[in-house]
């Protein structure tokens, strides 16, 4: 049954849209670098998907914003985790949260941080307007700032030298003891052989699981992760995943995705080899391959162009000008 409630959020939603329309709002006086801000501390606040890392940078993107991966990382740091939706590793669902006051009561409390910047404009006049009659946090579904899930945000980016350029994690989906972890790396050069690989049991306990060539380049188009992670649930395996591609925002464990540059890019993710140990610091931002610099700048120089898996139509442009996750999969000019 539809709760009634939606129902009139649509019909809200048309007189919003009319009011922006005759007040002359237009996307780009509210999509500013304050508003992506506020969106990725948000983000970072309930542990959401680190699919909206991805589309938020696009967004960015196309407001003609430029925004680093770097400075993502920064509010990481600065923002702590107050709410925890399913299956970030909990029980508490949307409806639970929208009950105990929703989206504005979890800004509300982040925004006592000085974080967040209460003058963005909103459809609805500015964010100050919006929080002004949300509740104070319950304690339980809504933590307090000084009493968080985690003193960090529920998303953080990794750098190092397989990620040059970025790549992400929903640590509030991982295990505390997962948090930092290495192993040999198992390679696999697409989901489809990451998934029948696993399923033949080529993936054993302590392995970090390589899935390369599923960035937007090689893909094409970034397909989510879901077999291969369902797999290695499924299997009962303690293992670490890294990745070009991305997941679903259902995806729990010590797996990280959009590696930038992409491995169809000519990234480092394409030289790693199997059995060499991988050292991956989600608590710290780090995600490397134990061996020596020179051996990897030497593999870079020796890497065959990549040839892409679709080589006409609207595809085969796509493939040639998208870019890497860390500026949201989007098209160079």
């Amino acid at each position: 049954m539809i709760n009634p409630a939606r129902i009139e959020l649509m019909k809200q939603a048309a007189a919003t849209l009319k009011e922006c329309i005759e007040k002359k709002i237009r996307p780009r006086d509210i999509v500013t670098k304050a508003a992506i801000n506020n969106g990725f501390i948000l983000d970072m606040a309930m542990g959401g998907s680190t699919n909206t890392i991805l589309h938020t940078l696009a967004l960015a993107w196309e407001a003609g914003i430029k925004y680093d991966l770097k400075e993502l990382s920064r509010l990481s740091r600065k923002t702590p985790c107050i709410c925890k939706v399913s299956p970030s590793r909990s029980d508490v669902h949307i409806e639970d949260v929208a009950a105990v006051g929703g989206i504005p009561a979890i800004m509300k409390e982040i925004a006592k941080l000085g974080t967040i910047d209460l003058t963005s404009k909103t459809v609805t006049g500015t964010l100050a307007d919006l929080l002004q009659g949300a509740p104070s946090p319950d304690g339980n579904i809504i933590k307090t700032i000084e009493q968080p899930f985690s003193k960090t945000g529920g998303l953080a980016v990794l750098f190092g030298n397989i990620a040059p350029k970025g790549a992400v994690v929903k640590t509030a989906g991982v295990p505390p003891e997962m948090m930092q972890f290495e192993g040999p790396a198992v390679i696999f050069e697409s989901q489809e052989d990451a998934f029948q690989g696993i399923i033949e049991g080529r993936v054993k306990n302590g392995d970090v699981v390589v899935i390369r060539f599923e960035g937007p380049k090689g893909g094409p188009g970034m397909q989510e992760m879901l077999s291969p992670t369902a797999a290695i649930v499924g299997a009962g395996l303690k293992v670490a995943l890294i990745t070009d591609g991305r997941f679903s925002g259902g995806t729990r464990g010590l797996c990280i995705g959009h590696i930038s540059p992409e491995a169809a890019a000519g990234g480092p993710i394409a030289v790693i080899k199997k059995g060499e140990r991988i050292r991956i610091d989600a608590k710290t931002g780090k995600l490397d391959l134990l061996i020596p610099a020179a051996e990897i700048k030497k593999r870079l120089k020796k890497l065959k162009p990549f040839k892409p898996k679709v080589e006409r139509g609207w595809l085969s442009r796509y493939c040639e000008h998208v870019t890497s996750a860390d500026t949201g999969a989007v098209f160079h000019h």
